[in-house]
């Protein structure tokens, strides 16, 4: 049967701390997270999730025990393409603000997720993302966000703090001399761009197609490089 045809199967539903409501539905073997009637992710369209870890990790997997945090677990696309960027001494801290993602991973979407749960370099921290960037200094070498559809806080308000000025001054502090800060949106933004380069990152704006070569919806990127930090230029170094 065509899956455009198979009806949707409502699995779950979870609450998200501090308001609002995630959806878990199934469709043959299709799945998607929606927030109301907006689609947070489709496990059919993957490909720019995939690209926010690949692009963001080329650039420190060099580095003697690379150290990322990935806010956002989702149907792990981006924690997966990390793991085949990165060397085996590499640590992955995963910060998801709903327990209840977590247990779907395990659970009805653990086809989706193989064993890279599993995976001794993962840590998952049920946590607002937040929490561990503003407790960082100079700890990891990449930081990845897809916690919402863009650079405001659409699953909750609270999320706008991770774009202010502040929430970017926070982020640069946590980074290491070159390190990055990528965002993945669904959409562009210029004042977003121009928040980053007055938080002093390096910015590269990289619009993607969510199927990758064979095309779909246009997604957007933002991959901004820490150019120094503390006055110390931006060099790999080995990690604590």
């Amino acid at each position: 049967m065509n899956a455009a045809v198979i009806p949707w199967s409502h699995l779950a539903t979870a609450q998200i701390p501090g308001g609002g409501e995630l959806r878990l539905l199934r469709r043959g073997t299709e799945f998607s997270i929606k927030l109301g009637s907006n689609e947070l992710m489709n496990s059919r369209l993957s490909a720019s999730e995939q690209a926010l870890a690949t692009i963001a990790c080329a650039k420190i997997k060099d580095r003697e025990r690379p150290k990322i945090l990935i806010g956002g677990l989702g149907m792990g696309f981006t924690l997966r393409a990390a793991l085949t960027v990165l060397g085996p001494k590499a640590e992955i801290v995963v910060a998801e603000l709903v327990p209840a993602v977590v247990a779907w991973a395990r659970g009805p979407m653990a086809e989706v997720f193989g064993d890279c749960l599993d995976d001794p370099r993962v840590t998952i921290h049920e946590v607002d993302v937040g929490k561990p960037i503003r407790a960082a200094r100079s700890r990891y070498d990449a930081i990845l966000l897809d916690v919402d559809n863009g650079p405001e806080g659409m699953t909750r308000a609270a999320n706008d703090a991770l774009y202010d000025l502040a929430g970017l001054g926070a982020a640069r502090k946590a980074l290491r001399p070159g390190g990055v800060l990528a965002v993945w949106s669904s959409a562009p933004d210029e004042k977003f761009t121009a928040r980053l380069r007055k938080a002093k990152f390096e910015v590269q704006e990289i619009p993607l197609r969510v199927k990758g070569p064979r095309g779909g919806a246009r997604h957007f990127i933002w991959i901004a490089t820490c150019g120094r930090a503390n006055g110390r230029p931006a060099t790999p170094r080995a990690q604590r």
